[in-house]
């Protein structure tokens, strides 16, 4: 009767192991779940970054994209077996910043927090200025519809 209980145990055992890494699998599949914030001089991208220490990240900043990757292992317990192995261990993140984001991204900034999340800050281009926007007067419409004519008649 023991061999038969040891059996069924194994066999439970290697079912947990083979569901719980199908389960890690997926979880490496699927983005990091992220908030993309602005403010008047930086964008702010917040991952989600579940038990990760600082040499498990890797933050990029590629053609208006903020791209993270999370390696992290598992730890030891001493007295304790793996049953159900469930946690993902490479797990990546793609955020698109706004198309129209001009940023410094040599400046940008990753802080990882005790609560699990990473933020990574990008400011804005800060010499950026505005540019006066006026209308044409009626006499510049009629002057560039008789100049255009002109190119016009130039080109026959």
């Amino acid at each position: 009767m023991t061999g038969f209980k040891e059996f069924g145990k194994s066999a439970a055992n290697a079912v947990l192991e083979r569901v719980g890494r199908g389960v890690g699998k997926v979880q490496e599949r699927k983005p990091l779940s992220y908030d993309v914030l602005e403010s008047e001089d930086a964008y702010l991208v917040v991952f989600d970054a579940p038990g990760v220490t600082r040499s498990d990240v890797q933050v990029r900043y590629v053609e208006g994209e903020v791209q993270v990757r999370l390696d992290r292992f598992r730890d030891f317990h001493e007295g304790f077996e793996m049953r159900f192995p469930g946690r993902g261990l490479s797990l990546d993140g793609r955020a698109r910043l706004p198309p129209d984001a001009d940023v410094e991204a040599g400046e940008a900034s990753a802080t990882l927090s005790k609560n699990g999340t990473l933020r990574i800050e990008v400011p804005k281009h800060a010499d950026g200025t505005d540019v006066a926007v006026v209308e044409e007067s009626d006499e510049e419409d009629v002057a560039a519809d008789e100049h255009g004519d002109e190119d016009e008649d130039a080109e026959s």
